[in-house]
């Protein structure tokens, strides 16, 4: 694994009622253009099963690292902020915290509230934490995802899905280069893994809520500007990722365009960028937001600075292509898209979800390319305002944008299998006008083909020309393509989940050898501890400084503990 770590085109409009014209749907309400080809033969079964069987098998493999991640949560110990988090939240409170970091700290009340209730039961939240994440991000991802198949009238194969989704999710937490920091450690979690949960959540109320009545849109509508505002007090680079895609798509979904056939669309989207507006607002005036700018001054925004902000947004996209496993994307994808093609027959999707009109398809393939980059930019300029040259390291900061980054590189790769399962399939093979059909005393009997069994269920095998042969055989080929890329991604995840379960499980062992150790000392009356420091995921450790003044970590680890001074052992 590659590591660098330095300081079609539109069909007929669908009624707004969901009643359809032609045939009834597919599976899941997947419908597709009324008179398409059977689906049919023993071949097109077999590669069903196939399908099924490398969706199967993919979601196993990803499930079981995420699974591993989920259950390290159990040895999860203080660490870094952790150590001035367990004071603050036992000591002053849930609102006394949230109170602490708008006066004294970065003004992130939303992290600051989530921090106090977190930390209210000493570690046990922090241990649940990553289960919590991993359930709640995959299973918003996976309805969607299945919103999104639905409202292009696509049937959803739900194996496939999950497979997707597994990997993307399996690709987030530990293809990066501080897969710990990612998935483990609580304080970077809920500023950069939290927002886009909830973001998730947040646009699968709103497409729902659109098929509702008003009530139900106007309620979508408040949610989005009150989770906007938690949002905007949360994570500075979320705001920029999701206030920059919803911005875009307010604007692509005006009435005018019709591309949409309404106002709710746009109306949602101003609401959360006006929910993300006020809480960065709120944040950045902060006495606490203050306080910490003052710590990194400012520099004036020079085209010297300008060209050193791209030459580290340039460093982090490199690091991060230079990551092949994210390829692992794509192929899930692909598997995905194939799937949903051998399902629907290799039909189209039936209709435009929006309005009477459809966006030209190269401005859905290219747009959120533009975003993610300029998101991510955004990104790099606050990092290094913060941290300083070194701030575009901060690779825990990179999930707001990685996330939409994951979920289009499926998205390609769903695209390129859907359109590679149809070019292939049984109704390119059917398409055209049919010829004309004999009549009179033109027509005569097939004596060497039986006549289908009327009573019979299953639909008349298809001829096995050889056009059909070679097109199951370059459809396999994709599907063994796709999942072997897909099984050689998770692979190379392997040695990196294997290392962070060795470094997590050894060092909760030797923590609660050593916290009893301090524990027994107070018990009998010692005023000062000695502590070993136990170093995990690059993250900061009581003495990471030779002058005690400065060591925050050790003070606030004493004032945790309850002594006057820690003593390096």
């Amino acid at each position: 694994m590659s590591r660098t770590t330095f300081p079609e085109n539109g069909g007929a409009h669908t009624p707004p009622d969901g009643s359809q014209d032609g045939t009834g749907d597919g599976p899941e309400g997947g419908g597709v253009t009324a008179g398409r080809p059977e689906r049919n033969g023993a071949g097109e079964g077999l590669l069903r099963r196939a399908a099924a069987g490398a969706g199967l098998v993919t979601t196993a493999g990803a499930g079981a690292l995420l699974s591993v991640g989920a259950f390290l949560g159990l040895y999860v110990r203080p660490v870094s902020d952790d150590w001035c988090a367990l004071w603050k939240a036992r000591d002053l409170g849930v609102l006394g915290i949230t109170a602490d970091f708008y006066r004294t700290q970065n003004g992130r009340v939303t992290n600051a509230f989530l921090t106090g209730v977190l930390y209210a039961d000493d570690m046990t939240g922090p241990k649940l934490l990553p289960a919590l994440l991993v359930v709640t991000l995959g299973a918003g991802l996976f309805l969607l995802a299945r919103e999104a198949l639905r409202a292009l009238r696509l049937p959803v194969p739900a194996v496939a899905l999950a497979a997707a989704v597994t990997v993307v999710e399996a690709l987030l937490f530990f293809a990066g280069t501080r897969p710990y920091q990612a998935l483990l450690w609580a304080p970077a979690t809920l500023s950069h893994t939290v927002p886009s949960v909830l973001g998730v959540w947040a646009v699968i109320w709103a497409v729902r809520a659109a098929r509702g009545r008003r009530r139900a849109r106007g309620a979508a509508v408040a949610g989005a500007l009150l989770v906007g505002v938690a949002a905007g007090m949360l994570s500075e680079p979320f705001v920029a990722t999701a206030g920059t895609a919803a911005a875009v798509v307010g604007l692509l979904c005006l009435p005018g365009l019709g591309w949409a056939r309404d106002r709710y669309a746009t109306t949602w989207c101003t609401a959360w960028c006006l929910g993300l507006g006020i809480g960065l607002v709120l944040l950045t005036t902060s006495p606490g937001a203050r306080w910490r700018r003052a710590q990194q001054p400012e520099k004036p925004l020079t085209a010297g600075e300008i060209g050193e902000t791209v030459r580290d947004w340039l460093r982090i996209w490199e690091t991060i292509g230079g990551q092949w496993a994210y390829a692992g994307a794509v192929a899930a994808g692909v598997l995905l898209g194939l799937a949903v093609a051998l399902a629907a027959g290799g039909g189209r999707p039936r209709a435009w979800p929006g309005g009477s009109a459809r966006p030209p398809l190269w401005l859905l393939a290219v747009l959120p390319v533009p975003l993610i980059a300029l998101a991510s930019l955004v990104a790099a300029y606050g990092l290094r305002s913060g941290y300083g040259p070194t701030g575009w390291t901060y690779a825990r900061t990179w999930t707001s944008f990685l996330v939409p980054f994951l979920l289009t590189l499926g998205a390609y790769g769903a695209w390129l299998g859907h359109t590679l399962g149809r070019r292939f399939g049984p109704a390119a093979r059917t398409s055209g006008t049919p010829a004309p059909e004999p009549s009179g005393a033109e027509r005569t009997p097939d004596l060497k083909t039986p006549a289908p069994d009327p009573r019979s269920t299953e639909p008349p095998e298809a001829p096995r020309t050889p056009r059909a042969r070679r097109d199951r055989a370059v459809r396999l080929t994709v599907l063994v393509l796709a999942g072997s890329l897909t099984a050689a991604s998770l692979a190379a995840l392997v040695p990196t989940v294997r290392t962070t379960a060795t470094q997590t499980v050894s060092r909760s062992v030797a923590w609660d050898r050593q916290n009893a150790r301090i524990r027994a000392g107070i018990a009998d009356g010692a005023t000062e501890a000695t502590y070993r420091p136990l170093l995990i995921g690059g993250l900061a450790e009581p003495f990471f400084t030779e002058v005690y003044a400065r060591d925050w970590a050790a003070r606030c680890a004493a004032t945790y503990y309850g002594v006057d001074r820690l003593r390096r052992g």
